[in-house]
């Protein structure tokens, strides 16, 4: 998910399956340099952060969570390069956790529908909860 930002997914797409050939789970991408992990993502863009943010995730999902990605959104977010909505899409797609991922186009039209204050992404992942109210849905 790291790999995402300011990214297509067809670049996503194209390099992911490049990186977990050679590290599918957080033990393997640790031993990969922090420079092996930017070359393979480099089409990506940002990668020399990413990378960075890759490897020390791996390290602390090793030495905190047993190697297993952690089940909420404080400790999810907690890792580096994982925002909100980074976490909204783990918690939703991994766990089944409703969660309603944010970005920048949804945040806007929030703000411009009066659902949100437009200085927080947070309150607006919490749209999905207050729609019914407002709307009668």
């Amino acid at each position: 998910m790291c790999i995402r930002d300011r990214c297509t997914d067809v670049r996503v797409n194209q390099v992911t399956p490049i990186l977990f050939k050679k590290a599918d789970d957080p033990k393997a991408m640790v031993k990969l340099k922090v420079k092996e992990i930017q070359e393979i993502i480099r089409p990506c863009g940002l990668s020399p952060a990413k990378a960075k943010n890759i490897h020390r995730m791996s390290e602390i999902l090793l030495e905190q969570y047993s190697g297993k990605v952690p089940k909420s959104f404080e400790e999810l977010e907690a890792l580096p390069g994982v925002g909100h909505k980074t976490a909204s899409v783990v918690m939703s797609q991994a766990f089944g956790v409703p969660a309603f991922p944010v970005d920048t186009h949804i945040h806007r039209l929030a703000h411009r529908w009066g659902l949100s204050d437009g200085r927080n992404v947070v309150p607006v992942s919490y749209t999905h909860l207050t729609l019914p109210t407002i709307y009668s849905v």
